[in-house]
């Protein structure tokens, strides 16, 4: 580990970077807004269905294809793990809207279906589409 640490940032160091942050998706795996939230960082997760959360995480049950924009309006960015390529541009549109970055990981071979920076992190590739040209984290 220590090696790939050295080559590429960690998920965490990347999104700590941001104040705000709403997870897409939430699911069953909640230990990176677990560990983001144990830095001080806040943190909303959404998902279709009602999931438990760690303690300083807010959950609330949201379907990123038809969002309720108040959940998203005060994020400095919007992140998913394993975002399937149909959800990127619901993603991307909900991020513009909340002029928040759009940062996600996929799965496997799948590449992002929209236009994105790739940074190298210890567990692959995470994308990123930013909310604004001037905007740089």
């Amino acid at each position: 580990m220590a090696h790939s640490r050295r080559n590429a940032e960690t998920l965490l160091e990347t999104l700590t970077e941001y104040d705000r942050l709403v997870e897409v998706g939430i699911g069953r795996r909640t230990d990176v807004a677990a560990a983001l939230a144990d830095r001080g960082v806040a943190v909303t997760a959404t998902d279709v269905h009602d999931r438990s959360v760690p303690d300083g995480v807010r959950f609330v049950r949201d379907d990123i294809v038809d969002p309720d924009p108040a959940v998203y309006a005060t994020a400095d960015a919007i992140y998913a793990l394993h975002l399937p390529p149909e959800l990127h541009r619901p993603a991307l549109a909900v991020a513009r809207e909340a002029d928040a970055d759009l940062l996600f990981t996929t799965l496997g071979g799948d590449q992002p279906a929209i236009p994105v920076e790739r940074r190298t992190i210890e567990t692959g590739t995470l994308y990123v589409a930013r909310a604004a040209a001037g905007r740089r984290r």
